[in-house]
């Protein structure tokens, strides 16, 4: 049983639910009942696709850990509740969590403002927050029950300057970003490390998730005249921009972040996105076994869909959750402990996963340097755009 219907697992009344949380945590260690994980995510609203992207991910993983024996000889399943990565359900749903004897671990939210929003209710109630995509450097600064696999914008963005000024030669760019404290954070991460590389910042631009008109935007980037145009956007949004830029004949090479990297940024961006380079955590051409092994699971069970790095960090994210349960078991409390025993989990984004207990972070992800070429990803070979 890889997943639970949300609407099976939430019934009854508020008095039931409250009635439920003076039940022994040890009476479910003992039982047959699956041992349960809870999800906070969007399934609806503008982030909808990155729920169903987790979905798949958390099911193959799933998959391959129950023909494993699952935990302990028991099956691991999860409750998706639908935040619409917005931090006032995810905080209303961090309270659920918390009063579900139950739920032993927490994965989510998608963005960080909406985790960072329910922490405070995660670490009060002693239940861990997995926050597998939280990038944000002061998401696990909330506390001892904050844990994350998400390469940290203070690590990630760095590297996107380094690509774009050292090895792309980009002296003069425009910086276009998500304004939520996410696209600010990276926007500062970035435009640090690119002044400290030698490249001048002529004009930065935020713009809100629902945004779908550029034009006037990026008529005064094109004004600013800059050498490159880079992105800190979802794959939709990083599309649309691409498509608006070349329209209005902004012709310089455009740079992306890692969050962009998704087939759909390809079919949505078209010919606008040829060339667009890109720095990611995930490429499917990576030789390593984990990367093939999962590759060639996701494509059988989804008929030979293509999975994207989303769909890699939640499959990763599950299959640490799993190690981590095989050694805490359901005591809350023993959960966060194992994230500090933990070692050297098989990973797609980082090859063998061991925390950094002081940082609650995994170090070490792939860094590879892709371009757009011919409508598909390629790793860049060095030369101009």
């Amino acid at each position: 049983m890889s997943n639970i219907n949300r609407r099976t697992l939430v019934k009854g009344s508020l008095a039931a639910a409250i009635a439920g949380t003076a039940l022994s945590r040890a009476a479910f260690a003992d039982s047959a009942e699956p041992i349960l994980l809870g999800v906070s995510g969007p399934l609806t609203g503008p982030n909808a696709q990155y729920g169903t992207q987790w979905k798949q991910g958390f099911d193959l993983a799933l998959d391959e850990i129950l023909a494993g024996g699952g935990i302990n000889g028991r099956k691991l399943a999860y409750s998706f509740e639908d935040s619409q990565s917005d931090p006032r359900q995810s905080v209303a749903i961090a309270q659920k969590f918390i009063s579900d004897p139950r739920i032993v671990l927490e994965l989510g939210d998608f963005s960080s403002p909406a985790s960072m929003a329910a922490s405070p209710i995660y670490q009060r109630g002693g239940l861990v927050q997995f926050g597998f995509t939280n990038s944000h450097p002061d998401f696990t600064k909330g506390g001892d029950f904050m844990w994350s696999t998400s390469v940290s914008q203070a690590d990630e963005q760095p590297l996107l300057a380094a690509y774009a000024v050292k090895k792309l030669g980009l002296k003069k760019l425009a910086v276009l970003h998500l304004n939520t404290d996410w696209g600010r954070t990276s926007r500062d991460y970035f435009n640090n490390a690119a002044k400290e590389y030698g490249a001048e910042i002529v004009v930065t631009e935020g713009y809100i998730a629902e945004e779908r008109d550029f034009r006037s935007t990026l008529v005064r980037v094109r004004d600013a005249n800059p050498d490159g145009l880079v992105l800190i956007s979802y794959y939709s949004d990083g599309a649309l921009i691409a498509r608006q830029a070349r329209q209005v004949g902004l012709k310089q090479v455009i740079c992306a972040a890692s969050s962009v990297y998704s087939p759909k940024f390809l079919e949505l961006g078209g010919d606008a996105v040829e060339d667009v380079h890109v720095g990611t955590r995930y490429f499917p051409e990576d030789p390593r076994p984990e990367v093939q092994k999962f590759i060639a699971g996701f494509k059988k069970k989804y008929n030979g869909l293509e999975p994207d790095a989303f769909n890699a960090y939640a499959y990763d994210a599950m299959n640490m959750a799993a190690a981590v349960v095989k050694i805490g078991g359901t005591d809350r409390k023993a959960i966060r402990d194992a994230f500090t025993k933990v070692k050297d989990v098989p990973s797609v984004i980082f090859g063998a996963a061991t925390f950094d207990v002081a940082s609650r972070r995994v170090k070490g992800a792939m860094n590879a340097e892709l371009v757009v070429r011919k409508g598909q990803f390629a790793l860049w070979d060095g030369k101009p755009t």
